[in-house]
């Protein structure tokens, strides 16, 4: 596969950003997204060129560290995969790919396609675990858990932290996000001891941190590499006024 790729090149968060255009060739339709942009590096280096920077680790979907924005779409064209898990042959000889970064303001490029998410790190320090002791490690059926809320709670504990919600939300929200970090305890009864300061304190540093509000156009649910439901977020609005409602009482 012969393709045209117009990366987004920037040096620092402090200078501004442009496309660029590269040419690749012989491309394998089976190569991974990420094993392209190898081969464009590998070629930008003889050459004595900047490599592009771009985040990646696990490259097996588990991290969400390759979080591209790739013609138009967090993480491609392929739905509930990361891009390190998108290949070549979703694309067609000849195309032209566009890749840019996340774009959303708590999320500032550090390097071309490498953005810093340390917001979410802060949004989990905020309230996202439970420190209350719960003793020693009981047996897996000790405590009695209905299914339905232990497969919801694993099902809001799969999000990776990637990004891709506020990427395709026109808001930047990171609703999708918080929602799912505190459904995997609200639903828990280890998690409901501190529920209220959670949600509260976790919903305040999202807005801190300048996330933008939900949309409600479920392009988070979309575009999620694992997808999240957005029922969490429903979830979260309720446990936060339940918990704003009480707090007043008290």
């Amino acid at each position: 596969m012969d393709l045209t790729l117009k990366i987004w090149r920037q040096a620092s968060a402090g200078e501004k950003g442009k496309l660029v255009d590269y040419q690749v060739q012989n491309i394998s339709s089976e190569a991974s997204f990420l094993e392209m942009l190898d081969v464009l590096n590998e070629r930008l280096v003889r050459e004595g060129e900047d490599p592009v920077a771009f985040d990646h680790d696990c490259r097996e979907g588990i991290c969400g560290a390759c979080s591209l924005y790739i013609n138009g779409r967090p993480h491609g064209p392929d739905k509930g995969i990361t891009t390190c898990q998108l290949h070549m042959r979703r694309f067609k000889d000849g195309e032209t790919i566009v890749i840019e970064p996340w774009r959303a303001k708590p999320f500032p490029v550090i390097k071309d396609l490498m953005v810093d998410r340390s917001a979410f790190d802060e949004i989990i320090q905020a309230g996202g675990y439970v420190s209350i002791n719960t003793g020693g490690v009981p047996d897996a059926n000790a405590i009695p858990i209905p299914k339905r809320d232990a497969d919801t709670a694993m099902d809001a504990a799969a999000c990776i932290g990637c990004g891709a919600c506020v990427a395709a939300c026109k808001n930047a929200s990171a609703m999708l996000f918080v929602s799912a970090k505190v459904s995997q305890f609200a639903v828990l009864p280890q998690g409901k001891i501190e529920a209220r300061e959670r949600v509260q304190n976790m919903v305040a540093k999202m807005d801190e941190l300048g996330f933008g509000n939900c949309t409600n156009t479920y392009a988070c649910e979309a575009e999620c590499p694992k997808e999240i439901s957005v029922s969490h977020i429903a979830r979260m609005n309720r446990e936060y006024l339940s918990a704003k409602l009480v707090s007043q009482i008290e």
